[in-house]
């Protein structure tokens, strides 16, 4: 199969989350074919490794549940055919959070991927760092000192580092996180979320897409012929 796109979910808490991302992913892409991949348990963040042998399609979007698409991802899929694996770069750029990483290494934000089959070395090579490093997170919170177990990301940038791949990097448009990410020029492709989008998002994004001076220009000077 040409183009699609790829959910993979685990346990009962992401069944309303999928609803509505699949609900968005429609009203934009009615006819783009969808694979849910649903995993047993123990499925984690880790397994998000498997999703290049998970996809039936030639090209893919993965989309984490707790997405919601706003605007049209042809673009991501134009650049994963150029160069095999399209993403945006973290909110916290620097995987150096990971114990078991240091220097400049760059983390991505692995909830919106763009990918073709030619990049199955990164995810082959992603599952294999997943199982031999320590990917936690510590931070304080209110004054509580907090730890992640485990995380996805770190075991994908050592995967892209390691490999001396060059992904096409998107902006947070593509995949943005209102949490960490206050400010933006529109429109917004992905918001990556559990919360609602507010309505004025969505009324922001419907002028910035009508902003296409591009087009503008072009049709202005079709008509002066």
């Amino acid at each position: 199969m040409p183009r699609g796109a790829l959910y993979i979910v685990w346990g009962d808490d992401q069944e309303s989350l999928l609803k509505r991302s699949l609900a968005s992913l429609r009203a934009v892409h009615p006819d783009l074919p969808v694979h849910v991949a649903r995993l047993d348990e123990p499925a984690s963040l880790l397994s998000k490794s498997q999703m290049c042998e998970l996809s039936p399609f030639d090209e893919t979007v993965f989309l984490d549940a707790d997405t919601v698409v706003l605007g049209d991802l042809s673009f991501g899929f134009d650049m994963a055919q150029r160069h095999g694996l399209a993403c945006c770069v973290c909110e916290c750029p620097w995987a150096r959070r990971y114990p078991s990483i240091g220097g400049d290494v760059v983390e991505y934000n692995t909830g919106v991927i763009f990918f073709t089959k030619a990049a199955a070395p990164i995810f082959l090579q992603w599952g294999r760092w997943n199982d031999v490093i320590d990917s936690s997170i510590t931070w304080t919170d209110g004054g509580i000192k907090k730890r992640m177990p485990y995380n996805d990301q770190a075991g994908f940038a050592r995967a892209v580092s390691s490999l001396e791949c060059n992904p096409f990097v998107l902006p947070m448009n593509w995949n943005f996180r209102p949490i960490w990410q206050w400010s933006w020029f529109g429109p917004l492709k992905v918001w990556h979320d559990r919360g609602g989008v507010p309505i004025w998002i969505i009324e922001n994004n419907d002028v910035a897409e009508a902003m296409d001076f591009y087009g503008l220009i072009q049709a202005r000077d079709a008509a002066a012929v």
